[in-house]
C-alpha cells in the first residue's frame, strides 16, 4: 500500500465492542461497578497499611505499592472502555493514544519487576531472618520500589516508540484501548519485525522475572523444608501463599493474552481476554491480601476500634 501521503495520523477511533444496545448498557454498568470495587479495594489496602503500625513491614509496604500500581494500571484503560461502551466508539488524538499506550505498558512491566521484589522480600524474611530488617530497611524499600518504576518506564520505551513512529493509513482501532497489536494492524508498512521486537522484549521480561521469582521460591522451599516442626513450616509457607496466588493469576492471564494460541486472538476474542487480564488481578488482589490474611483482618479491627473511640 502506498503510504507516501499517510505518514502521520492525527486521530484514531477506538471501536470498542460490537454489542447491542441493551447488552451495552448492562456491560457499562457492570464494568463501572467492577472498577469502583477495584478502586475501593486497593485504596482500602493503601490507607490501611498507612494507618496501622502493625502493618509497617516491608511485605505490606510492597503490597501497598502493588495496590497503587493496580489503580493506575486499570484507570489507564477503564475510562476509554466506559466511553466506548456508552457511545460505541471514541475519537482519540494520536498523542493521547500513544501516551496511554506507554503508560499502560510501563505500568504492566513495572508490575513484573515488583513481583520479583516481593519474592526477594519473602526470601530474605524466611532464609535470612536475623539480617532481614537490616537488609530491608525503609530506605532500601523505597529504592527498590523506585527501581521497579524506572525499569518499567525504560522497558516500555522500545516497543512503544517503534509503534508511535509507524506510518498509519487507517484510523479505526479494533479495541477499547490503544494497544500495540491493534495499532500495528493499521500501519501502511509491514510490521513483522516490529512485532518480533515486541515479542522478544516482552518475552525476555516475562521469562527473566519468572525465573527470578522461581529461584527465590526455590531457596524458600529449601529453607522451609529444613525447619524442625510442621507448624513452623506451615507458618512460613502461609506468609508466601498470597503472593504465590497473585503471581500465578498474573502470569497465567498474561500468558493467555500474549503467548496464547492464535484461535484465542481471532474474531475479536482478544478484546475479551485483554479485559479479563486487565481487570482480574486488580480485582482479586485486595480479596487475596485481606480475606486470606489474619494480620490484615486484625489491623482492620484495630483501626475500627480506634475510629470508634475517636467518634465517642
Amino acid at each position: 500500500m502506498d503510504h507516501v501521503n499517510h505518514t502521520w495520523t492525527q486521530m484514531f477511533i477506538l471501536a470498542g465492542f460490537n454489542i447491542s444496545g441493551n447488552i451495552r448498557s448492562l456491560a457499562f454498568l457492570g464494568t463501572l461497578c467492577i472498577y469502583l470495587l477495584i478502586l475501593g479495594g486497593n485504596l482500602f489496602i493503601i490507607v490501611l497499611v498507612k494507618a496501622d503500625s502493625g502493618l509497617s513491614t516491608p511485605m505490606y509496604f510492597f503490597i501497598s505499592v502493588l495496590s497503587f500500581l493496580e489503580l493506575w494500571y486499570v484507570s489507564t484503560t477503564v475510562l476509554t472502555l466506559l466511553h466506548t461502551l456508552l457511545h460505541g466508539s471514541l475519537p482519540i488524538s494520536s498523542t493521547l493514544c500513544f501516551t496511554q499506550l506507554y503508560i499502560f505498558h510501563s505500568l504492566g512491566v513495572t508490575e513484573y519487576y515488583l513481583f520479583c521484589i516481593m519474592a526477594l522480600d519473602r526470601y530474605l524474611a524466611i532464609c535470612h531472618p536475623l539480617h532481614y530488617h537490616a537488609l530491608m530497611s525503609r530506605q532500601v524499600q523505597k529504592c527498590l520500589a523506585g527501581a521497579t518504576w524506572m525499569a518499567g518506564s525504560s522497558a516500555a520505551l522500545v516497543p512503544v516508540s517503534l509503534t508511535a513512529t509507524l506510518p498509519y493509513c487507517l484510523r479505526e482501532v479494533d479495541h477499547y484501548t490503544c494497544d500495540l497489536a491493534p495499532l500495528m494492524q493499521l500501519a501502511c508498512v509491514d510490521t513483522g519485525w516490529h512485532a518480533e521486537v515486541y515479542t522478544v522484549v516482552n518475552g525476555l521480561i516475562n521469562l527473566s522475572t519468572l525465573v527470578i521469582i522461581l529461584g527465590f521460591y526455590g531457596g524458600i522451599l529449601k529453607a522451609v523444608l529444613k525447619l524442625p516442626s510442621a507448624g513452623s513450616r506451615a507458618k512460613a509457607f502461609s506468609t508466601c501463599s498470597s503472593h504465590i496466588t497473585v503471581v500465578t493469576l498474573f502470569y497465567g492471564s498474561a500468558g493467555i493474552v500474549y503467548v496464547g494460541p492464535t484461535a484465542v486472538h481471532s474474531e475479536g476474542r482478544d478484546k475479551f481476554i485483554a479485559l479479563v487480564y486487565g481487570f482480574l488481578t486488580p480485582f482479586l488482589n485486595p480479596i487475596i491480601y485481606t480475606l486470606r490474611n489474619k494480620e490484615v483482618r486484625e489491623a482492620v479491627r484495630r483501626v475500627t476500634r480506634r475510629i470508634k473511640g475517636q467518634l465517642k
